[in-house]
């Protein structure tokens, strides 16, 4: 008897957004942008980095 009752709600009460998807896309493309631009930043650390120790 683990089954719940079955007057258990078995979907969801509110219905989907219908944006959820796009937002999504957004969170991923600026989570991916804020990626590039550290990895472009450390990138451009190390490269003056290396220049400062050469001297």
């Amino acid at each position: 008897m683990n089954r719940p009752p079955p007057y258990f709600p078995q979907n969801q009460l509110s219905p989907p957004d219908e944006n959820r998807y796009k937002k999504f896309k957004i969170v991923v493309g600026a989570l991916a942008l804020v990626l590039v631009a550290i990895l472009v930043g450390a990138g451009y650390g190390i490269y003056r980095l290396i220049l400062w120790l050469a001297t």
